[in-house]
C-alpha cells in the first residue's frame, strides 16, 4: 500500500507530544515557591493544522508518558478527542482509544519520535516519524516528516491526509490562496 492509500484511510490521527508537537525541550522555571513550572513551546501551524482535521470528523489525540499541563491546555486548544498522560506503556491506551472510537487500527495514523512510539506505529495503518526521530524509529516508520517535531512535523501529516483524502483543495481555497 502507498502513502496516499494510507493517508486516505485515516479517521484518527494519534500522536506523542515531546518530539512531536513539540521540539523536545522542557522549560523548567523556578517559582516564587522554590518549585519548578514545566512548560513546552507548540507549533501554531500545527495547531490549526488539527483543527481542520476536525473539520472533517477526523479525531486527534495524544498519548504521552509525562504529564504537563501546557500539554492539557494545547490538547483542548487543538480540539483533541483524547488526551492521555503519563503512560510509557502506549498499547493498554491505543487499545481502549480504537474501543472508545470504534475503528480499525488500519484507519489510525500514529506520529512519534523515540523507542515507546514503535510499539503503536507496528499497530496501525500509518506509522509516521518526525524528521528528528531516532533512526530506529525512523526504520520503523512508514513515513519520515520532512520537518522536526515543533516544528511543522504534525502539519506536514494534516497536508498528506487532507491531500491524500481530497480536501487540501478546500483549505487552500478558503483562505483564498
Amino acid at each position: 500500500m502507498n502513502l496516499h492509500e494510507r493517508a486516505a484511510k485515516i479517521k484518527l490521527l494519534l500522536m506523542d507530544v515531546d518530539g512531536v508537537l513539540t521540539d523536545g525541550t522542557l522549560w523548567n522555571v523556578p517559582t516564587a515557591d522554590g518549585g519548578v513550572f514545566e512548560t513546552k513551546g507548540f507549533d501554531s501551524q500545527d495547531g490549526i493544522g488539527l483543527q481542520w482535521l476536525s473539520w472533517y470528523g477526523i479525531k486527534t489525540g495524544v498519548i504521552s508518558g509525562r504529564v504537563s499541563p501546557a500539554t492539557e491546555v494545547r490538547a483542548k486548544q487543538c480540539k483533541m478527542a483524547y488526551i492521555y498522560q503519563g503512560h510509557i506503556e502506549k498499547i493498554p491506551i491505543l487499545e481502549e482509544i480504537l474501543a472508545d472510537a470504534q475503528i480499525d487500527p488500519e484507519s489510525v495514523a500514529y506520529v512519534g519520535d523515540d523507542f515507546t512510539d514503535v510499539v503503536i506505529m507496528r499497530r496501525v495503518g500509518f506509522g509516521i516519524a518526525t524528521a528528528n526521530a531516532r533512526d530506529e524509529v525512523k526504520a520503523a516508520a512508514h513515513w519520515v516528516t520532512p520537518n522536526r517535531g515543533g516544528q511543522g512535523a504534525v502539519r506536514d501529516v494534516v497536508q498528506l491526509i487532507l491531500t491524500a483524502q481530497g480536501h487540501w483543495p478546500e483549505i487552500v481555497k478558503k483562505y483564498e490562496l
